[in-house]
């Protein structure tokens, strides 16, 4: 643990001295969001904050590649495959951030960079369906390639309010770490290092760096550079926790098999929904489900009456209670997990629906 500990130190350090290099190189070099109808921000902000999440990143996985405890991990090469994607995925961020791209060239590279980790190991092995191991292996890595795309766009979407995404990843990546590390630590009492968990711990590290530059009142945002890198990062580890799992399993102990399967739907349930749900929206309106609206679910927070600090606060805690109800249910009794899941869900939605409950005319009254 204590190494995974020290990871999430090195890449928080790094990405927070870089930020604010980031951001004056953002300045001049006109890599700057403007005010946009859709947008909450009353200003133009720097973006490319992704650049400095990247460098923790990196510096944190090479780190990781010198410690006698993950060196191990390195021979495969899936570490540097999800590097090398990461790096090619920011890349594209970067110049999204400076020349804003169409979305066509965006996705096809997005696909490339993930076809990168695919081809240096970072693919799905295996889908677990009660004692066989279903698909080729070329589907699988199409399956890999989806998986990247579909989570990149997710995380995408959900990058609309100061600290958003950085906090929604990195509550999700911390419960995928804790599901990773006790699910390594059951399977084996020798050499409990992953690749999964010593990316997730990368990853949180990045996050918890770049929150305080991002928190509103936002200094800097992350851009295109930042939220592609976050999902991609989160779907290299999903890929590999894949691998931890043994695919000849028994009907009685097919739930545990298929955890690796559902919890990156629990831990990254919000980006997701608001993914799909801006997909039907748009398609019913007649347009291209990437051209951009109002009717996210930060927006509809918003739209409660929640301000911009509160509306954050709660989606992180939906995501806790996805990410760390479905993470835990793995090694907790179910009726344990089940009973704090309702109590947590009912916390959220009060909390959710507070603003309806308060009479409007409340403020003017008090005056």
């Amino acid at each position: 643990m204590r190494a995974y500990l020290y990871l999430m130190l090195v890449s928080a350090a790094v990405t927070y001295l870089t930020t604010p290099l980031v951001r004056r190189i953002a300045r001049r070099i006109g890599a700057i969001t403007p005010v946009r109808d859709r947008d909450v921000h009353a200003v133009p902000i720097p973006r490319m904050g992704g650049t400095a999440m990247f460098l923790g990143f990196a510096v944190a996985i090479v780190t990781a590649s010198q410690m006698s405890f993950l060196s191990g991990r390195f021979h495969s090469g899936q570490p540097w495959g999800v590097l090398i994607g990461a790096g090619a995925v920011c890349a594209l961020g970067i110049a999204d951030d400076v020349w804003q791209l169409d979305a066509v060239t965006k996705l096809a590279g997005q696909a490339i960079a993930a076809g990168l980790m695919a081809w240096k190991g970072v693919q799905i092995v295996s889908l677990p369906v009660v004692g066989v191991t279903i698909f080729s292996p070329g589907v699988l890595v199409l399956l890999t390639v989806f998986a990247v795309l579909v989570t990149i766009n997710a995380v995408n979407f959900v990058d609309g309010l100061d600290g958003l995404a950085a906090g929604v990843v990195g509550i999700a990546a911390s419960a995928f770490f804790v599901y990773s590390y006790l699910l390594t630590t059951a399977n084996s009492q020798e050499d409990y290092s992953s690749v999964a968990s010593m990316v997730t711990a990368s990853l949180v590290g990045c996050c918890v760096g770049f929150l305080p530059h991002n928190l509103n009142p936002a200094r800097i945002f992350m851009g295109d550079s930042g939220s592609m890198l976050l999902g991609l990062i989160m779907a290299s580890a999903t890929v590999e926790v894949t691998g931890q799992v043994d695919p000849q399993t028994g009907a009685g102990e097919i739930a545990p098999a298929f955890f690796p399967l559902v919890l990156p739907l629990a831990v990254l349930a919000l980006p997701l929904i608001d993914l799909g749900l801006a997909v039907v929206r748009r398609t019913r309106q007649g347009r291209m489900f990437w051209q951009p609206d109002k009717m996210h679910l930060h927006h509809r927070m918003l739209a409660l009456g929640h301000s911009h600090a509160s509306a954050v606060l709660i989606l992180y805690v939906w995501t806790a209670t996805f990410a760390f109800g479905v993470a835990l249910m793995a090694f907790i009794p179910l009726t344990y997990g089940l009973a704090a899941g309702v109590l947590a869900v009912g916390v959220a939605t009060a909390l959710t629906l507070g603003p309806l409950r308060r009479p409007r005319s409340s403020s003017r009254h008090a005056q």
